[in-house]
């Protein structure tokens, strides 16, 4: 009769294996799992930065809805740094008005583009000292004055032009604010953005219905924004944003 031997177990060298195989097992899924997450991280930042992108033109093209006219004050000015726009209040209609500057600067190492805007004016006086705030914000600011930036997404750099006398021109040129003058279409003044009201009617000011703005200082019919946006960027290269003044039928 034949006894029954005993089950053999693991040699210390097997058993030292299966636990290096289940430790490079274990690396490898650490690893698979760490790539997920930093892949996950990239695409949320890069949707953030698209988000504010559009967070930002959306709010270019809102300002550029929302303007404005008074008296003997440009509605919208170019002075090669900053464009300045004067706007209504978007809360009411009852809202005073507000000056807002779009801008780029050097923040530590990184070049932005940036927006400024005053809090609500209600004087001309106060509006005469935000829109001199607004271009010194585009110049040199104080710190005061960058309590009211926003930074909107990192550029390489960008570029303005007006939509006048049939053509897109440099801001900046008196011949082509001329033309745009005598090519403004009748009846533009009662577009909307223009007409302001009363906002100034009871604080001493002239109730304008359909104010008309000085030769040179013609509101544009069309706005082009150009930014360069670098390459490490969700979005990245050249991108244009055209704007036409309601009503007009959009520039070309």
């Amino acid at each position: 009769m034949r006894t029954p031997t005993g089950q053999r177990g693991f040699t210390l060298v097997e058993l030292l294996v299966a636990l290096a195989l289940m430790a490079l097992m274990a690396a490898l899924s650490w690893r698979g799992l760490d790539g997920m997450t930093a892949a996950q991280k990239r695409l949320a930042q890069h949707a953030d930065a698209v988000l504010t992108l559009q967070t930002g033109l959306a709010q270019w093209g809102a300002d550029l809805d929302a303007l404005a006219q008074q008296p003997n004050t440009p509605s919208i000015d170019w002075d090669g740094r900053a464009l300045r726009l004067l706007r209504r209040g978007s809360q009411s209609g009852t809202e005073g008005l507000h000056v807002v500057a779009w801008s780029q600067r050097r923040v530590g190492d990184t070049l932005y583009w940036l927006r400024w805007q005053s809090p609500e004016l209600t004087t001309r006086a106060a509006l005469q000292t935000a829109w001199n705030q607004a271009a010194r914000w585009g110049q040199n600011p104080s710190d005061e004055d960058r309590q009211q930036e926003v930074r909107i997404t990192p550029v390489l750099g960008w570029q303005i032009f007006f939509y006048r006398g049939g053509a897109w021109t440099n801001p900046l040129s008196s011949a082509d604010a001329a033309a745009g003058t005598a090519a403004a279409p009748e009846g533009a003044a009662s577009a909307p953005g223009a007409a302001v009201g009363s906002l100034f009617g009871g604080l001493g000011g002239t109730v304008v219905k359909t104010p008309t703005a000085a030769p040179g200082n013609a509101m544009p019919d069309g706005v082009r924004l150009m930014l360069t946006l670098p390459a490490d960027q969700a979005i990245s290269g050249l991108l244009t944003r055209d704007w036409s003044r309601p009503g007009l039928g959009g520039a070309q």
